[in-house]
């Protein structure tokens, strides 16, 4: 059972809070996320990197964050109404960013939260394991070599799998970064994203889409799934809440058509390749949005 927060106003009758509709221009869906009830909030803070973001989701509304105005953070915000929200997300950030200025207008995403918070939303993780370096990698090995493993091979040549590694590596930093609201907002809520499916769940991969090889693309999805599960246990120990974006965004990935599909592939102008679009966005949102009841 969560505690409730000193700060969090109490509703003795069922209210039902209405998200505004949000015209989302990507993948083809019009609707915010779903009403909340019985679920009042009076301080959001959204903290996390560029899947936080919603980095190229348009409207870009701060450039050197890549910050959208339709990003998960805003949704939620739409649906669950709260005095104040603070949405200090920025693409390119690691947990070192928690702590440290990120760039001249992005201070320490920590610092945004204060006492009375008592909501927190985190995405972080995918760029402390170097998500971007792994994909122009993996993209630009199996351009040469669509049947094989050229990725996998380069990163486990040692007879260790660093990606494998680098994730488990990671987990202490998740777990500082959750300890670090935790001071800063005693009484909050934190809600912990993982990371939507970028590939199919199945295994298979779409060359026609991202060159991405055969042999690459289960042991891509097999990291992607571990980085999630770090999450997932690195939250539970420390009395944070998991949000799961992963199960439903399993046939939404990069492979599929638009309209379908919550991730952008390579050539796109709906969002950042390898991110979320609107709908991704919207999907995460929901999700978030059924953990903070």
């Amino acid at each position: 059972m969560r505690p409730v927060p000193p700060s969090r106003r109490t509703r003795t009758t069922t209210a039902v809070v209405t998200a505004a509709t949000a015209v989302l221009t990507a993948g083809g869906f019009g609707a915010g996320p779903a009403t909340a009830a019985d679920t009042a909030f009076d301080r959001y803070v959204a903290l996390g990197d560029s899947y936080a973001s919603g980095a190229g989701v348009p409207n870009q509304v701060d450039s050197a964050c890549t910050r959208s105005d339709r990003n998960y953070p805003a949704l939620l915000n739409a649906a669950l109404s709260p005095a104040a929200h603070k949405d200090v997300t920025c693409g390119g950030a690691t947990t070192v960013h928690m702590t440290t200025a990120q760039n001249a207008s992005a201070p320490p995403q920590l610092e945004a939260l204060s006492a009375d918070t008592d909501l927190v939303t985190l995405t972080i993780g995918g760029n402390d394991v170097g998500f971007a370096g792994i994909i122009v990698r993996c993209v630009s090995l199996g351009a040469f070599n669509l049947g094989g493993s050229p990725c996998r091979s380069s990163y486990t040549w040692t007879g260790t799998d660093q990606l494998a590694a680098t994730v488990d590596a990671t987990a202490p930093k998740i777990a500082a970064a959750i300890d670090g609201i935790r001071r800063r907002a005693p009484h909050a809520r934190i809600l912990v994203t993982g990371y939507p499916a970028i590939l199919p769940d199945d295994g298979t991969n779409c060359p026609w889409v991202a060159t991405i090889a055969k042999g690459d693309a289960p042991w891509l999805r097999d990291t992607h799934k571990r980085l999630n599960t770090m999450i997932v246990a690195q939250a539970a120990a420390r009395g944070a809440v998991y949000v799961d974006t992963y199960t439903k965004s399993i046939g939404h990935d990069i492979c599929k058509p638009v309209g379908t599909r919550w991730m952008e592939p390579l050539l796109t102008n709906a969002a950042a390749p390898f991110h979320p679009n609107a709908a991704g966005e919207k999907a995460m949102a929901d999700a978030a949005l059924a953990a903070a009841r």
